[in-house]
């Protein structure tokens, strides 16, 4: 049978749906006149994606606007309180002696609202994430920092020189003296992430360079802590953020510290045993922190996300705002009365926005759609929430809703660039589990799919384990396989978030029993509709996704092929070989990770398996498809040359393979697949990996 031919549109070009403009994250303005976005487009050779700054009118009467046009990507963007917007960026500086290039240090800009940009801080190490407070001049930013070095700009302890020391020496080198000792796709070291400290410096005369004085506010920081937490109290007299504690055996321990910015020793706000910190919010009034607190799991017990607030005295511990309500996917805003707080949860498919009051924990959906809202930000005058809002069939796009009405649909704000034309519909599919639970999925189908033209079907797992199929994604895209003609079936199946913690228990500990079961379960439900062909499916999955993957290549054969990404295969091997191994070691004792391997049924494997991973994955580490790839050739007692499996492997790509030409070799390469085992077409690898 021959494969269809794609359907026009973006979809169906790889090259065309690459230079898809991509944007991310939101800030508002003090004034709340001001939106500020960033947009990432395809630079001219195809090789990489650069962000750029937008602006989009809050009121919804101006075109979105370009705000700058830096040749290096910038990001970070945040107001100062007279309206200067901060941003970071490696572009060249006019006014610098040296002109950096790509790979430079980011430096942090300014833009005031009239004029050009200017550099008003460097670091070695770069910059980023800038803070700014509601009153005063002071911005905090984080800067990677060599251990011994202290915050000067010159003299020998310097970081400069200690960083050119290594670098004419070709040392690579990193000394560790604890764990963990690498995250995601980055080792921890040798610098460390610094908090410093300064007053914008006034624009300077013509012809004269200004820049910050940094203060180190960590200038030996011995435990770790995550900028992505961090925020300034009001009046910027405190930084509060999380700080990671090393505890006996490999653990680690997170509480809410606050680090005076005038200089002085952190102190604790808040410090549980049995939780930990993140996502944190200082009330306007400056009263109040609010956060998100998770639970420590056991192997019998699953986390839970509170949402909390304490007093920024630590007068008293922290105090859930709602019982029993779990915050997955949350991140929350103040409004300007400091009694209310906004944030975006997983609710069954969808991640709606909710305005919680703080004294009385009352709980009000603002929005009835399917849409997953993120980068909240409210008006100044408590009128209004922008959002950048995505869903599985729409891309992130900049929105405004109604901060007291319930059950809303969404306001679009003019966009930097149109949505692009989607080659098929969303629809739901629902069943219920062998223990009663209720199941639903996405199901995206080809517009001309029909009873007497049904699509293959495509079933893909999430990862995470703790997710959902809620919001668009760039990298696992349905749509491209859509526009080929499949059918793609995203299923929340037990370990989901956004349906409760009895769902989420379901799974806990057990990956290989319920997540396994509720798949196959609504993978029959799907095939029960005339417009899907049940004799040509496959299965997808990446990272956790990925392990489902390969535990049902290794428990049916009612799958065509098999593709698994960046998957764990040998549990007992990946536990302690994981960036985050003190993680895993809470969730599965011996005997659940012999129950639930995936390598103890590799001889029941018959599917022909495309195995994907890359060599920087610290996340799942790339040990874990070498074995995977080894153990598939070892049981093949076939001709080699017939060997049906395939191993797509990028050396310099981390879990997600980002680069825009690897993205679209590894779309090529899983159509390509697929082609084969679906539709029967002769494996051709794509051009530039033949």
């Amino acid at each position: 049978m021959a494969e269809p031919a794609p359907a026009p549109g973006p979809f169906a070009d790889l090259d065309a749906f690459a230079a898809l403009p991509r944007l991310a994250g939101l800030a508002l303005s003090p004034d709340g006149t001001r939106l500020v976005t960033t947009v990432a487009t395809l630079t001219a050779d195809a090789t990489r994606w650069r962000g750029s700054l937008w602006e989009v009118d809050p009121a919804g009467q101006r075109p979105a606007r370009r705000l700058t046009r830096g040749a290096a990507a910038e990001a970070a963007p945040a107001f100062t309180p007279d309206g200067t917007l901060l941003f970071t960026s490696t572009r060249p500086d006019p006014q610098a002696a040296a002109q950096p290039g790509e790979d430079a240090p980011a430096a942090l800009w300014a833009l005031p609202p009239a004029g050009e940009a200017r550099v008003v801080g460097t670091r070695p190490g770069g910059i980023a994430n800038p803070l700014t407070a509601r009153t005063g001049d002071l911005v905090v930013v984080t800067s990677s920092t060599l251990p011994g070095s202290d915050a000067s700009a010159d003299g020998p302890a310097s970081d400069a020189v200690r960083r050119k020391a290594r670098a004419e020496k070709k040392v690579s080198a990193i000394l560790h003296s604890g764990y963990p000792v690498r995250y995601w796709d980055a080792d921890l070291g040798p610098g460390q992430p610094r908090y410093l400290a300064a007053a914008l410096p006034a624009d300077p005369p013509a012809g004269e360079r200004a820049l910050a004085a940094w203060s180190d506010l960590t200038p030996a920081p011995g435990r770790r802590y995550d900028e992505a937490s961090a925020v300034l109290t009001p009046d910027g007299a405190e930084l509060l953020t999380t700080e990671t504690l090393p505890r006996p055996r490999g653990e680690q321990h997170v509480r809410i510290v606050a680090i005076p910015t005038a200089g002085g020793e952190p102190r604790v706000v808040a410090d549980e045993p049995g939780r930990e910190f993140g996502a944190l919010a200082v009330s306007p009034d400056g009263r109040w922190v609010a956060a998100l607190a998770e639970s420590v799991s056991t192997p019998t017990t699953p986390p839970t996300l509170r949402l909390v607030v304490v007093p920024l005295d630590a007068s008293a511990a922290p105090r859930d705002v709602v019982d029993g309500w779990d915050a997955w996917g949350g991140a929350p805003q103040w409004g300007p009365g400091s009694d209310e707080l906004f944030l975006a949860v997983d609710d069954s498919g969808a991640a709606p926005v909710f305005r919680v009051e703080v004294a009385s924990g009352r709980v009000t959906r603002l929005t009835a759609d399917a849409g997953a809202y993120g980068s909240l930000q409210v008006s100044p005058d408590g009128e209004h929430v922008y959002a950048v809002r995505s869903a599985v069939d729409a891309p992130p796009a900049v929105v405004r809703l109604d901060a007291r009405a319930a059950g809303q649909e969404p306001v679009a704000l003019p966009a930097p660039a149109p949505a692009p034309p989607l080659p098929g519909t969303l629809t739901e599919v629902r069943a219920t589990a062998d223990d009663g639970s209720p199941l639903r999925a996405w199901l995206a189908l080809p517009r001309d799919a029909g009873a007497d033209d049904p699509a293959p079907l495509l079933l893909w797992v999430h990862g995470g384990p703790l997710g959902s199929w809620n919001a668009w994604s760039w990298r696992w895209n349905p749509w491209l396989a859509v526009a080929r003609g499949y059918a793609v079936l995203l299923p929340d199946p037990a370990l989901s978030t956004g349906y409760g913690p009895r769902f989420l228990a379901r799974g806990w500990g057990a990956w290989g029993q319920a997540p396994y079961t509720d798949l196959m379960t609504i993978t029959d439900a799907a095939l029960a509709r005339d417009d899907l062909d049940a004799s040509r499916t496959a299965a997808m999955g990446g990272s956790f996704g990925g392990y489902v993957a390969n535990w049902i290549a290794g428990h049916t054969d009612r799958f065509r092929a098999i593709v698994t990404h960046a998957s764990l295969w040998a549990l007992e091997q990946f536990g302690p070989t994981t960036d985050a191994a003190h993680y895993w070691s809470r969730e599965m004792t011996a005997e659940m990770v012999a129950a639930n391997d995936p390598a103890a049924h590799v001889e029941r494997i018959t599917t022909p398996m495309l195995l994907v991973h890359g060599d920087k994955d610290y996340r799942v580490p790339i040990g874990e498809a070498l074995r995977l790839w080894w153990e598939l050739n070892r049981h093949w007692a076939g001709d080699p040359a017939d060997m049906p499996h395939r191993f797509l492997c990028f050396p310099d790509e981390n879990h997600w393979v980002l680069t825009p030409q690897h993205a679209i070799l590894w779309y090529e390469t899983v159509f390509a697949f697929l082609a084969t085992h679906v539709h029967g077409v002769p494996f051709q690898a794509p051009d530039l990996l033949r």
